[in-house]
């Protein structure tokens, strides 16, 4: 499996979060829960799209794949981490390693730009609300998604190739309760300087150019809405972003704070609570924050369970 780049390992020891006896069984069905509520949460969401015609709009097109792309990633990374509770060592293979690693890389990538593209369709129906039908038409909801998923295979690409090209000579404990880029750097025996400036470049581009492109989106939303004449104008304009703020400041906050920081400054253990939040907490809460905070998703809620009920 691992010979095209000569290395000797073919299997990892995944450490998980703590080796502590105690806490094992508690922290299993801690983020057995976690993992059960992202799974209802994110599928009851998609549901309640696919079933309500209202919601059918560019809004809540970039939700529903929101809601795929927080349950795929919980999906792709909890099942592996609850192992760690219930097993002696937790082994994954080289191949089984590094298909993880795509997978984490491509959802990581998708998320950041499925929010930019939300606050570039929060950006038009605000400042440009007459031409929101055209300028957000179903074409360019399709265009933006495939830049989305597109940007997403890019960056999985070049992280995973990153990593492939390594050596992991005899040491085979990843100190995470994944395959991630970092405890996979420090693990190999032959990673330069080089192969940490392609993860800052492209982690960069994946974390950078959303967030830019949010800023710029919400300094013109700001702007449009410091010129609404009405208190209650503003108020309704600033709810139908207050979510979307959110879901930006948790998933984007945790992962800077997680790798645009040198190894030195930021030591795996603690690295590893940082990701945390958006491997497991932002999956788990976006569903939460959407449904709590939008009354068009209440209503859906309360008209899907009104036809279950009377079925």
């Amino acid at each position: 499996m691992a010979t095209d780049n000569a290395s000797s390992v073919t299997e990892f020891i995944l450490a998980g979060l703590t080796d502590e006896p105690e806490l094992q069984m508690p922290l299993f069905f801690l983020f057995l829960g976690f993992y059960m509520v992202t799974v209802v949460g994110n599928l009851g969401l998609i549901t309640l799209i696919g079933l309500n015609s209202h919601l059918h709009i560019p809004m809540y097109f970039f939700l529903f794949n929101l809601s795929f792309i927080d349950f795929s990633f919980s999906t792709a990374i909890i099942p592996k981490m609850l192992m760690s509770f219930v097993s002696k060592k937790n082994i994954i293979s080289y191949a089984g390693c590094m298909t993880q690693l795509f997978f984490f890389c491509f959802f990581v990538f998708s998320e950041s730009y499925i929010l930019s593209a939300m606050a570039y369709d929060r950006y038009v129906a605000i400042c440009k609300p007459l031409l929101y039908t055209v300028t957000v038409s179903s074409q360019v909801c399709l265009l933006l998604l495939l830049g989305v998923y597109g940007m997403g295979i890019l960056g999985a690409v070049a992280h995973t190739g990153n990593i492939l090209f390594l050596t992991f000579c005899s040491d085979n404990l990843v100190n995470h309760y994944m395959c991630d880029i970092l405890p996979l750097l420090e693990l190999s025996c032959n990673s330069s300087y080089i192969n940490v400036l392609i993860v800052f470049t492209v982690v960069t581009i994946g974390i950078g150019v959303p967030i830019v492109a949010i800023f710029i989106s919400y300094g013109f939303i700001i702007s449009s809405i410091f010129h609404i004449s009405s208190t209650e104008g503003r108020s309704k304009a600033f709810s139908t972003c207050s979510s979307h703020i959110i879901a930006v400041s948790l998933f984007f906050g945790s992962g800077a704070f997680m790798y645009l920081k040198p190894p030195s400054i930021l030591p795996l253990d603690q690295g590893k609570v940082s990701s945390l939040f958006y491997t497991i907490v932002v999956p788990m809460f976006n569903p939460l924050i959407y449904s709590l905070r939008n009354k068009d998703v209440k209503v859906a809620l309360r008209k899907t369970v009104g036809r279950i009920t009377f079925s």
